[in-house]
């Protein structure tokens, strides 16, 4: 056995961990990155970039199968799954190297292979290796969750890297979640040709949003052909004949039998804390497993530190991104970051896409404020009927005493964009008037603030 001592030590090569310990090795600090699997995190190897990338394929899909409604006349559409899955892999493999390079090349800098676990407050074990820091950063993530449904371990079932890694189209998908996870690869495989059932048990996908918004949703994804089972709950799951998957669930006091040929569990995350042996640290996680931290992400044991999606909270690469970037700004700039008050955008890669930032409708009703709402459907958007791609809406919160923007959900074509040009007018405390008056080149997206705001009164 071996004992080496660093200054840092960072758990995990994610969106937190790979670039703050680049940047404590550039300011003189010894540091050692540990990773037990691969760089980049979830977000380049199984989230983000995979997913969006197999988004990308299904939208060329549907828009094939659409040509007629564009006066392009196509023949006969067929998905090639393993082509899907080598570009999805040739992208990860690029941009995971493209990382791993820049830490490998970064003086003052170890990327330690293996799994860590805490033998004691100051010092982890990585295999045969004993390394000791004084300050520890831990950007372990989380992985899928498995419920605990009757019969589950009796079945083939998918997750959410998993299911990236079919090589043909499934006859039948049934998905277990409406969240994020689940109507991505929902919509995804139902373009690929898929039949999909979607089992939900609360009353609205998507549960964090507005019910107008939820419902459009929900709406859309029935336009496409997908099954939705909203307040159903699954009960049991067994082996069918000819290797389907019977999924028992309930509405109320009925219930059904879905036969499916796939079956993919998406209802949830659990942290990578497991592993890590903290008792030996003191460090005492939530009952989810989540590690606490405060507004500068730091523990309840000095000198450890909790990034990305392993303290709880909104689970998006950007956000573990920004973590990194308020450490840095605190222990290397000599800053005072904080989380206070930072806002969490963010969209969901439906299509239309979903974009969302600040408050909602529900939480602004529901905390007294005197707001406005502007809503207009798509169908008002020139450049949405130009490109015929029509559906959704977008809807603001305005604060009524100041004008400025609390919130705003657009679900319409490239409704991540839109919403990201309202962010830019809420850190700019803009008043919704500067967007209603301003003059956006023709036909764009953008001018369509223009008449959505001129449903206002200033």
């Amino acid at each position: 056995m071996t004992s080496t001592q660093y200054d840092d030590i960072v758990i995990g090569a994610g969106q937190s961990g790979g670039p703050l310990s680049s940047a404590l090795a550039r300011a003189g600090r010894h540091t050692a990155l540990i990773e037990r699997e691969h760089v980049g995190g979830t977000c380049i190897n199984e989230g983000c970039t995979p997913t969006k990338t197999m988004v990308a394929s299904a939208r060329v899909a549907y828009l094939a199968k659409r040509g007629s409604d564009y006066g392009v006349q196509t023949g006969p559409i067929g998905i090639d799954m393993v082509r899907v899955r080598k570009r999805k892999r040739d992208i990860v493999d690029s941009f995971r190297s493209g990382s791993e390079k820049r830490i490998l090349s970064t003086p003052g800098l170890d990327l330690v292979r293996g799994e860590a676990r805490f033998v004691g407050p100051k010092t982890i074990a990585v295999g045969d290796d004993q390394l000791t820091a004084e300050r520890f950063f831990i950007n372990v993530g989380a992985r899928p969750s498995r419920p605990p449904l009757p019969g589950l371990d009796s079945v083939p079932t998918l997750n959410s890297t998993s299911i990236m890694e079919l090589d043909a189209v499934p006859e039948h998908l049934v998905v277990l979640g409406g969240g994020y996870v689940g109507l991505e690869f929902g919509q995804m495989f139902r373009r690929f040709g898929s039949e999909v059932t979607i089992v939900q048990r609360g009353a609205r996908l998507l549960a964090r949003e507005d019910t107008d918004v939820a419902d459009a949703v929900a709406d859309i994804l029935r336009e496409d052909g997908v099954h939705v089972l909203l307040q159903t709950d699954a009960v049991r799951v067994s082996p069918g004949d000819g290797g389907a998957i019977q999924l028992v669930v309930r509405s109320g006091d009925s219930e059904q039998t879905i036969a499916g040929s796939h079956l993919l569990v998406a209802v949830g995350r659990t942290p990578n804390t497991d592993r890590l042996n903290l008792p030996a640290t003191g460090l005492e996680p939530d009952q989810h497993g989540f590690l606490r931290a405060n507004d500068r992400l730091e523990t309840a044991v000095p000198g450890m530190y909790a990034l990305g999606d392993v303290k709880g909270g909104p689970a998006f690469t950007h956000i573990s991104y920004d973590d990194y970037r308020i450490v840095k700004t605190n222990l290397v700039e000599g800053g005072n970051a904080s989380t206070k008050d930072r806002p969490v955008p963010y969209t969901v890669y439906i299509d239309p896409q979903l974009g969302r930032v600040g408050i909602s409708e529900e939480e602004a009703r529901a905390s007294g404020l005197k707001f406005q709402v502007a809503k207009m459907p798509m169908s008002h958007v020139a450049r949405a009927l130009e490109v015929d791609e029509s559906r959704g809406f977008l809807k603001v919160i305005v604060d009524a005493g100041t004008n400025q923007i609390l919130g705003a959900a657009v679900l319409g074509l490239e409704g991540g964009e839109l919403m990201s040009m309202l962010e830019i007018a809420m850190l700019g405390k803009l008043p919704y008037t500067v967007l209603r008056d301003a003059i956006f080149a023709h036909p764009t997206l953008a001018e369509c603030f223009n008449n959505l705001f001129a449903t206002l009164s200033d």
